[in-house]
């Protein structure tokens, strides 16, 4: 699979995620609430996202090591999904979310000024990783499964 097939894979990946999951979250959010109807959306898009995309380029996944062409295109739609990510966390106030969730689970804590921004810049690296392993892993399993759902043509 030649990169350029990679980068549309993974293009075509953020879009039809975008397509699945904004109306998911509207539907899923007024039912089971903000928190739950949210992560319910991601982990629902995700993978029927990437089954869909490994459907459609099943003939170019299978040219090569299926595998690896996968891997291919999982780390690349995780790098720009991370983007995203990155450009979310900047643009959001964090700071009394995580100190309240913070203060909740240690009511007696006094952290200082400097121990806050460690607080919040770890409570934020590790939300991010967590969602990048997730992100790889929903993606590289439906990625598999849709490729595996329709054989490619002989050439």
């Amino acid at each position: 699979m030649k990169f350029g097939d990679i980068i549309i894979a993974a293009a075509s990946l953020i879009v039809i995620v975008i397509l699945i999951y904004y109306p998911l979250t509207l539907v899923l959010t007024p039912a089971l609430g903000n928190y739950a109807g949210y992560e319910l959306s991601a982990f629902i898009s995700f993978p029927l996202s990437a089954i869909i995309v490994g459907y459609i380029f099943t003939q170019n996944i299978w040219e090569e090591n299926r595998t690896k062409t996968i891997a291919k295109i999982a780390v690349l739609f995780t790098l720009l999904a991370l983007s995203l990510i990155l450009v979310e966390n900047a643009s959001m106030e964090w700071t009394p979310m995580i100190r309240e969730e913070y203060m909740k689970a240690n009511p007696t804590a006094n952290p200082s000024t400097s121990d806050w921004y460690y607080i919040e810049r770890l409570a934020i690296l590790s939300e991010d990783f967590i969602l990048v392993v997730f992100m790889f892993a929903l993606s590289f399993i439906g990625l598999y499964i849709g490729s595996t759902l329709k054989k490619p043509a002989k050439t």
